[in-house]
Order: structure tokens, then sequence, then C-alpha cells
């Protein structure tokens, strides 16, 4: 498996690489002591409704949003859009937010060579610490740690 996926990751790179090892459930270099790792899906909601908001907040992952300026923003009140939220992704506005914050710092850190808090401010997450605390309660290591084992850089 490390061979083939060395190949691959030379003949089409390290994004088509990662996304296979991931896909096999096994790491890219594997270090014998990590937990291995799989995609976290985007969640997509089942209706449009909230989509058009789901997808203008992922637009700018850095800002903050208020639960009365979302509700206004899908034209409900914020007792319907929380329960309507939380139907449609299975989760608060918060944790959803969180979440896709997480997603992106590990797209950062698999293609880019950001240091901790820039990744950690381009994401929205605030402080690289805060950042290690969400990132390891959602993908299970550190940032250090999962860089080391899907960085495209050398």
């Amino acid at each position: 498996m490390d061979a083939c996926l060395h190949l691959v990751r030379h003949e089409l790179g390290s994004a088509v690489a990662n996304a296979i090892a991931r896909r096999m459930v096994v790491p890219l270099q594997r270090g014998g002591w990590q937990r291995q790792f799989t995609d976290l899906p985007l969640p997509q909601a089942p209706g449009d409704s909230l989509q058009p908001v789901l997808d203008w907040m992922r637009d700018d992952l850095t800002q903050e949003f208020s639960a009365a300026e979302l509700a206004r923003r899908a034209r409900m009140s914020e007792r319907t859009f929380a329960r309507r939220f939380v139907a449609e992704t299975g989760t608060t506005p918060l944790r959803w937010l969180t979440l896709q914050r997480v997603l992106h710092a590990r797209r950062l850190l698999e293609e880019t060579p950001l240091g901790m808090e820039e990744i950690a401010r381009a994401c929205g997450l605030g402080s690289a610490a805060l950042m290690r605390h969400h990132f390891r309660r959602v993908v299970g290591v550190t940032p250090a740690d999962y860089r080391r084992s899907f960085s495209s850089r050398p």
C-alpha cells in the first residue's frame, strides 16, 4: 500500500494520494501510532431551504455569525431557524461552523506551508491553541501530527 500511494503521489499529486489513502482508511505515510483517518463529509442539508445560508457561511469562515443574522438571512424567526438548522444538518449552527473551520484547516495543513497561527486565523479559529483543541476533538490528532502524515510538502 505504501509503495502504491507513493507512486500515485508522484504521478498524480498529493491531493489525489490523500483522497485515496482516506478512502482506503490508511494514512498517506504510516507512523504506526496514529488512528485511521477518513474524510469527514461536508454536511449538506437535505432540503434546499438552508443551503444558500450554509454556502454563505462556508464562503467566509473567518466571520463571526450571530443567530439573529443567520435567521434573518434565511428569512425565518430565530427559533424556526434553530429548529430547521438542526433538522437539516443534524447539529447546531455553532457546531456546524466549527466543523467547517476544522475541515478547512485540514485542507490548509495538507496543501500549504502556512504556520499554525496563520491557519487558525484563515479558518476563523482565532489562535493555534484553539485550533488545536477543536482539531483534536474532530480529527483525533493534533494539527502538527496531521500535517506530518498528510502534508503534500516534504
